[in-house]
This record gives C-alpha cells, sequence and structure tokens, in this order.
C-alpha cells in the first residue's frame, strides 16, 4: 500500500503533491469539519430542541457541554493513544463510532438520552481529532509543505465551527433532528475514504502498558469538566462542586506522581516546558472558549427575544464563515511570510475588538449593516490566525509525540472553552427572570463583556510572547527556503 512520506524534493520550488496525498488530507479537514460542525451546528436548534422535548436552558447547555465532556476529557488520552496503537487504527474506529452515535441522536425523544449521545460522539472525537492532526504531521515534513497542510486542515476545523451556524439553521428549518443527522452520511464516506488512503504504521513498543497513568489522566479531566459545566447549575461554592475540584486535584496528583515514576509514561510532562506549544494552548483556549460563549448568547437573544428564525441567523452569521473558508488561500504564505507570533497576536486583537463592539453597541433593533457586519468581520479575522494557532503548537515537536501535542493543543480548546462557557452561563443567569427583551439584553451584556476580555487576556499573552522571542533572539519568522513534500505515489 502506497502511503505519504516526508522526503526532500528533487527541485525547490512549488509543493506538488499527488492525488493521492489530495484525497488522504482532505478526508482528514472533512473529519474535522464534522467535529466543529456538530459543536455549532446544535447551538443553532437548541430553541427548537428545548420547545419540543420541554427542556430547560441549564439542560440545553448539557448538549454542548456533554459533547465536550467527552471531547476534552480524553483528548490527550486519545492522541497518545494513537502514538503508541497506530494512527490508523485508532482513527478508523473511533469515526465509525462517530457515526453511529450521530445517526442515534437523530431519532431519541429523550433529553438524558440525547445527552449520552452527544457524550459519546465527544468520546470518539477525543480520538479522531488529535489522530488526524498527527497522521499530517508525521506526513508532510515540517517547513511549507507541513504549514500548508495544517493551514488547509485547520481551516477546516475552524470553517465547520462558522458554517456550523448555516447549517444549523438549513436544517432546523426542516426539523432538528436533521442536525444530528447530516453527519451520518458524510461521516461514513470519510471512513471509507480513510480504509484505504491513511497510511498504515506500527504501535510504538514501549510506553504502552501505563494504564494507571491512562485511567487517573482520563478520570481526572472528565470529572474536571464535568464539575466546571454542572457548577452554575449546582453552585461554585456548594460541598459537591469543592468536593469535585478536591477530587479532581487528586487525581492530577496521581497522575505526575505515576508518570514520574513509570520507565515508559504515557505522556511524557516535559513537553509541557516547550514554550510555544503552552502559548499556543493559551491562544487556542481564548479563541475558541471567547467564540463558544459569544456564540451561545447571541443564538439565545436573537432567536428567542428578538424573534429571528434559524435560518435568518444562520444567514446573518454567514460572513465569518465564509472568511474562514476564504483564509485557506492565503493562511499558510502569511505564516511563511511574517511566522506564527505575529499572525496570532494581530488576529486575536482584532477578535477582542469584534466582541467588544457587541458589548457596547448591540440593543433591541440592531442594525445589521450599521452594528452586526462590522463585528462579525473582525471576530472572522481572528478565525483566520486559527491555522497558525496549530503550528505553533506542534512545530519543533519529535514525530512519536505529535498525536500528544495535538492531544494538549485539542484538550486546551476543550476543556477551556468549557470552563468558559460554563462561567458565561453563570454570568447570564440572571436572564431567565428577565420579562423584556431589554432586561435579558441587560443580563446578557456582561457574558459578551466577560466572551471579550477572555479573547483580549489571549492576545495580551500572545503578544508578551512574540516580545520576549524578539528580545531573546527566537524568531519564527522564515527566513529562507525550507525543504518542500516530495511528490509521492
Amino acid at each position: 500500500m502506497s502511503s505519504t512520506t516526508s522526503n526532500p524534493p528533487s527541485t525547490a520550488g512549488a509543493i506538488r503533491w499527488s492525488t493521492r496525498t489530495w484525497a488522504l488530507l482532505m478526508t482528514l479537514c472533512i473529519v474535522l469539519f464534522l467535529d466543529g460542525l456538530d459543536v455549532s451546528m446544535i447551538g443553532v436548534a437548541l430553541p427548537s430542541i428545548g420547545a419540543e422535548l420541554d427542556l430547560s436552558t441549564s439542560t440545553l447547555q448539557w448538549l454542548i457541554s456533554g459533547y465536550v465532556l467527552g471531547y476534552g476529557g480524553l483528548l490527550l488520552v486519545g492522541g497518545r493513544t494513537a502514538d503508541l496503537l497506530g494512527r490508523r487504527k485508532v482513527f478508523l474506529i473511533a469515526l465509525a463510532v462517530f457515526a453511529v452515535a450521530s445517526l442515534l441522536s437523530g431519532f431519541v425523544s429523550s433529553g438524558p438520552l440525547l445527552i449520552a449521545t452527544r457524550f459519546i460522539k465527544g468520546l470518539a472525537a477525543a480520538f479522531t481529532a488529535p489522530t488526524g492532526l498527527s497522521i499530517i504531521t508525521t506526513n508532510f515534513a515540517e517547513g511549507p509543505a507541513r504549514n500548508k497542510a495544517l493551514s488547509i486542515y485547520t481551516v477546516f476545523g475552524a470553517g465547520g465551527y462558522s458554517s456550523g451556524l448555516l447549517f444549523g439553521g438549513l436544517m432546523t428549518g426542516v426539523g432538528w433532528r436533521w442536525t444530528f443527522l447530516l453527519p451520518v452520511p458524510i461521516a461514513l464516506l470519510a471512513l471509507v475514504a480513510a480504509y484505504f488512503l491513511v497510511p498504515r504504521d506500527k504501535a510504538v513498543a514501549e510506553g504502552g502498558h501505563d494504564i494507571l497513568g491512562a485511567i487517573t489522566s482520563g478520570a481526572a479531566m472528565l470529572l474536571l469538566v464535568y464539575t466546571v459545566v454542572s457548577a452554575p447549575e449546582a453552585g461554585w461554592t456548594s460541598a459537591r462542586t469543592v468536593g469535585s475540584f478536591i477530587a479532581v486535584a487528586v487525581l492530577f496528583a496521581s497522575f505526575v506522581a505515576i508518570e514520574q515514576r513509570i520507565a515508559h509514561p504515557l505522556i511524557r510532562l516535559g513537553i509541557l516546558r516547550k514554550a510555544t506549544l503552552v502559548r499556543a494552548s493559551i491562544a487556542i483556549v481564548a479563541v475558541g472558549g471567547s467564540y463558544f460563549s459569544w456564540q451561545f448568547i447571541v443564538t439565545l437573544f436573537l432567536q428567542e427575544n428578538l424573534g429571528w428564525s434559524p435560518l435568518e441567523l444562520a444567514l446573518a452569521l454567514l460572513p465569518i464563515g465564509l472568511m474562514v473558508t476564504l483564509s485557506a488561500i492565503f493562511s499558510d504564505k502569511l505564516v511563511g511570510r511574517f511566522g506564527t507570533g505575529p499572525i496570532i497576536a494581530v488576529t486575536m486583537t482584532v477578535m477582542a475588538i469584534g466582541y467588544l463592539m457587541f458589548v457596547l453597541r448591540l440593543d433591541t433593533s440592531p442594525s445589521y449593516v450599521g452594528m452586526l457586519l462590522p463585528a462579525l468581520l473582525l471576530i472572522g479575522i481572528g478565525w483566520v490566525g486559527f491555522p497558525a494557532i496549530n503550528i505553533q503548537a506542534t512545530s519543533g515537536i519529535d514525530d512519536d509525540e505529535q498525536g500528544l501535542a495535538a492531544g494538549v493543543l485539542q484538550t486546551s480548546m476543550q476543556v477551556g472553552a468549557a470552563i468558559v462557557l460554563a462561567v458565561t452561563t453563570a454570568i447570564i443567569s440572571s436572564a431567565q427572570h428577565a420579562t423584556s427583551a431589554t432586561d435579558v439584553l441587560d443580563a446578557y451584556r456582561p457574558g459578551l463583556g466577560f466572551a471579550a476580555v477572555v479573547c483580549t487576556v489571549g492576545a495580551a499573552v500572545a503578544v508578551a510572547g512574540l516580545v520576549l522571542d524578539r528580545r531573546s533572539g527566537r524568531d519564527d519568522t522564515p527566513t529562507a527556503p525550507e525543504p518542500e513534500l516530495a511528490e509521492v505515489s
């Protein structure tokens, strides 16, 4: 079976990939697109689901948080499992589980069962997402070829989040169950393609026996995400919440002790000392957390309080999806010209300004051209920097730890997003007692402000890191052409 390999090209110049190479990349991109689509598409359908199944706002949050619980809880284990047991095997099994869970979620009529299927889909995505990223980073040479592949790949992921609003509006107009069923045929087609296209690899002989590490890390992450997303309803100072946080601390301490003592740890803790990975993780928390919170608030306000239909909402927010899609054309070129640091700092700063416009100018009769569209375009620019975050996180990482690095990055996004969304939900909890659109907006505005603050903090960290790098002489801006991927058939 032929595979994509990272060999030096015979001639420098344009990146030339075979049809098979492009097909492999597109298959991985489609799966990541489904992961992002699944989160944001359901957000548009929440009001319709709540009305038909008689679910409260706090229960509706679990349709998002249940997915994030499974996704964020096992991402670290998922990424490392792919490194140890074989990326192809893990990817195919997880994708099959995702497709089956999507099918089941389209037919259940119980809130708890619907949340359960979402949790299972999150578990599956916890394995497909880091595995897909590590398949790319181990099959495309570091430099222009990998930058181009990662730019295309992450644009599909961001495009899933942003275009999920449009697809969610279209599907909800037909019936909210279609928002769950839409991914099924796409996932099945991707599964067949992946079976033939993903290169075979061998399991790593060492490191596959850290069962205690897998149990403690998985349990710690699952309990952390569950505690955070349930805290607004249970109370942040309640005995249950405080006890859960203590249990999380004990589990993490046990995990660290195990990893420091075992001969072949599940996760090499030293990878967390890599500055670029840490900064990229902070940036992705800020981007994902702020966007999920903003989308949650805006979706509820425009539909439930201003009477917008799901399709109207989707079309109104379409510019974000279009900007993300168009960025695939030039994002790798921007990285090649300026490096990852400046791109992340600039795009996140612009994104924060977009959120700030919602805080200051959103009212009960917002002008689309005068208020909404300019703010949406600024938020869309923030997603243009998303590929740079992924490139920064995985650069300089050995092939046998690419899955681990991908798991760290994506865990940061999912767990960070869960924490930010949980805090946002607590901040806007007074909205359930509001009697008018004006009162609801007053209750929502602090939540919008919190999203803006989260993004601003991420931008500040990116700027500070950029300054430190320049002062210390570390600069990721390319100064000379780098080796590119050879044509392999």
